[in-house]
């Protein structure tokens, strides 16, 4: 198979925030905070919304096709990411869906001499609630980051391992601020060799190419459909081990279907179905790029996801030398583009929301502040107060768009 370049143009009709008046003339760099959503799912919403919203599974024709799309949904992201399809669950967000793992965890090790290891890199949602699991009398171990990069050291995890008493270790498959990519292989591999699962966040991951989960070995991956080009919703993937070893948090007399074991609460039915859109669009993508021919659902993702991450190194590359060229900020993470999501954080030497605004003028969104990830800024000896200006792209990001937030950065930063 050969490997072509992104076709930013196709990538882009596949948009409709690209044709909308509404955002013409805005060159978009907040899109760790949310992605726009592609044209497949917002296609399923609306003919849900128009033809299927009733209850689903009930004998009658509306109902059965709602509940056939929402199973479609499920069935075309577990195979897309090579996992069965009762180990995929959706949620109303990332953050309650680690909420609702976390009580599981702390009903399964309450009373136990167990530990469990976090990092201080990660975004609130995948630390707050596990820390909290120390008031259960659960030990809590932090695996710290490097003060001055902000990497994530696998060797400083080993002896947080070694008396074998770790039964779950959480990290992120990259910061949100940070950026740099986890090797989440290898570090999955020391835990379980240590006898504890693992729970990578992959929210700020998933955004530039979907997991392939056997190959990163982890037991619970997390993402937020609405950072990959779909609706509000939370996705998390949970291996049949470690699904059936937590305690069920659902109805009792669902406590036997996995995929029901940790959605408390019923799904939202319509952004369930529209989740098939983000498949629709990687398939999209792949027959563009490489014809339709017989790979598999897997073996399409990864292809995309490499189309994707070669578009985006390329693009940041520029960005990143620009940035650690400047002697008035610090550049948060690694220089090198090929190592760290295109998530790009600058300490600046005034406050970074004004510069956000002041950016704003000039045609390029991007935020400031500190992202919930209060941890590993603090960590790294940043001024909350001031917060960090985030750069944040995906594959829709074109070269010329590139060009302009260097522009704009200079007129703001030299003004």
């Amino acid at each position: 198979m050969s490997n072509p370049r992104l076709d930013v143009d196709f990538v882009r009709s596949q948009f409709p925030a690209f044709q909308s008046p509404a955002l013409e003339g805005q060159a978009f760099f907040e899109n760790a905070g949310g992605s726009y959503t592609c044209k497949p799912v917002i296609d399923r919403l609306f003919r849900f919304y128009h033809d299927r919203k009733v209850q689903p599974y009930a004998p009658y024709a509306a109902s059965q096709q709602g509940g056939a799309e929402m199973d479609e949904a499920r069935a075309r992201l577990a195979a897309m990411m090579g996992v069965e399809r009762d180990e995929l669950s959706f949620g109303p967000s990332t953050s309650a869906n680690t909420f609702v793992l976390a009580n599981a965890v702390r009903q399964w090790l309450r009373g136990k001499k167990a530990a469990i290891v976090v990092t201080n890199q990660d975004h609130e949602a995948n630390s707050g609630v596990w820390r909290r699991l120390a008031d259960e009398g659960i030990e809590v171990r932090e695996w710290a980051i490097d003060p001055e990069t902000g990497h994530l050291d696998p060797a400083a995890l080993a002896p947080l391992l070694e008396d074998g008493r770790v039964k779950l270790v959480c990290f992120p498959h990259c910061s949100n601020v940070v950026a740099e990519i986890n090797p989440v292989a290898e570090i999955c591999a020391m835990a379980k060799s240590a006898g504890a699962f693992t729970c990578v966040d992959g929210v700020s991951y998933a955004p530039h190419g979907f997991p392939d989960i056997p190959a990163l070995g982890a037991d619970i991956y997390l993402f937020s459909a609405y950072k990959t080009y779909g609706p509000h919703q939370g996705i998390m993937v949970l291996r049949r081990k470690v699904g059936q070893a937590l305690p069920n948090q659902a109805h009792y007399f669902n406590g036997d279907v996995l995929y029901k074991r940790f959605t408390p609460a019923g799904p939202d039915h319509a952004q369930v179905a529209a989740c098939a859109g983000m498949a629709d669009y990687v398939d999209a993508l792949y027959a563009h790029h490489f014809g339709n021919g017989h790979a598999s659902p897997l073996a399409r993702n990864g292809a995309v996801h490499d189309l994707m991450r070669g578009h985006e190194i390329a693009l940041a590359q520029p960005l990143l030398d620009y940035l650690a060229a400047r002697n008035d900020l610090r550049l948060i993470g690694p220089r090198q583009a090929a190592g760290r999501a295109p998530t790009v954080a600058v300490a600046l030497d005034r406050p970074a929301e004004p510069v956000a605004a002041a950016l704003a003028a000039h045609g390029i969104m991007a935020g400031g502040g500190d992202f919930y990830a209060v941890r590993p800024l603090g960590a790294l000896g940043v001024d909350l107060g001031r917060g960090v200006l985030r750069l944040s792209f995906v594959h829709y990001t074109t070269e010329a768009e590139i060009a302009r937030l260097i522009a704009a950065l200079d007129r703001v930063l030299n003004g």
